[in-house]
């Protein structure tokens, strides 16, 4: 690895770091700002720490902080993404983890105000903020992702689905223990957390491109160094205005793609027509790149 190199992986490694500290300070104000004071639980993990650390409070005779149950529970997660799914991947966790935790644990509760839904919206806007953030520079948040991502290869659900079931499962159990009010909140604010996160983390978008060009094998060649994506191609096409041959081609790629795509046709054909639309579901081999 050449001088070059190592400066740009120490730069991507100081970036990941800021990113981690960044989402420990989001993830801690929403917890300490407007979720616990409001009676919210938040989703995945933390949720879980925030019911347990409850529980302790009431039944216990001790207390259970929800910053120690929230790297307890993450604990065993490290050890299985160690196993599992990638080093590198597993330290950059264990960054974010011990950050939020400890940043819980530093930040003191404020009460900011007592409305369990202005609580419920504002700590989702926090967390799904810091969460988005996070993910988006390639770093897990812990708890759920790693979670999904296993479950994911062993069963071939989605991240997402993973993540739905489990919350439903911290909503069910905060409506059981502390009321159905509480619960609805609750629920109110994963949502909002989730549409954050999707709003802000959005490379994984599908997109369905239409290309309308002349040159069309300069176009597939160029596409096909710059990115790993197969190419439909819809022969003896005519331009309306000037009764031109053209051949359509027709790809999906992901959002994070968009600039490859740019950089592939400019190369390649610069007055070629393209259409960039959103895509509700791909069926059929896609190649998705690791999120790790």
């Amino acid at each position: 690895m050449g001088e070059l190199d190592k400066l740009i992986e120490r730069h991507q490694y100081l970036s990941k770091i800021s990113v981690a500290f960044l989402y420990s300070i989001a993830v801690s104000v929403a917890v300490n700002m407007f979720w616990t004071p409001g009676g919210i639980y938040g989703s995945g993990v933390t949720g879980a720490a925030q019911l347990i650390s409850t529980i302790s409070h009431r039944w216990f005779p001790f207390d259970i902080s929800t910053a120690i149950m929230y790297f307890a529970l993450n604990a065993p997660l490290f050890v299985l993404s160690w196993r599992k799914i990638d080093h590198k991947f597993t330290v950059f966790t264990v960054i974010a983890v011990a950050l939020a935790s400890t940043m819980m644990h530093l930040l003191p509760p404020v009460k900011i105000t007592a409305d369990p839904l202005v609580c419920a919206i504002f700590g989702a806007v926090a967390n799904g903020f810091g969460t988005g953030m996070a993910l988006r520079n390639g770093i897990s948040t812990g708890g759920i992702d790693i979670l999904g991502i296993i479950l994911r290869k062993k069963t071939g659900k989605s991240v997402g689905t993973i993540n739905i079931m489990f919350n439903v499962f911290i909503v069910a159990c905060a409506g059981f223990l502390f009321g159905w009010v509480h619960a609805l909140y609750s629920a109110v604010s994963i949502f909002i957390n989730g549409q954050v996160i999707d709003m802000i983390y959005n490379k994984d978008q599908k997109l369905q491109v239409m290309i309308v060009t002349s040159k069309p094998k300069r176009v597939i060649t160029q596409i096909q160094n710059e990115m790993r994506r197969g190419i439909t191609i819809v022969h003896d096409a005519e331009g309306a205005y000037k009764h031109e041959e053209k051949t359509i081609l027709f790809t999906v790629i992901s959002r994070s793609e968009l600039h490859d795509l740019s950089t592939a046709m400019s190369l390649s054909d610069p007055h070629a027509f393209v259409s960039v639309t959103d895509t509700v579901k791909v069926m059929g081999r896609f190649y998705q790149a690791h999120i790790y």
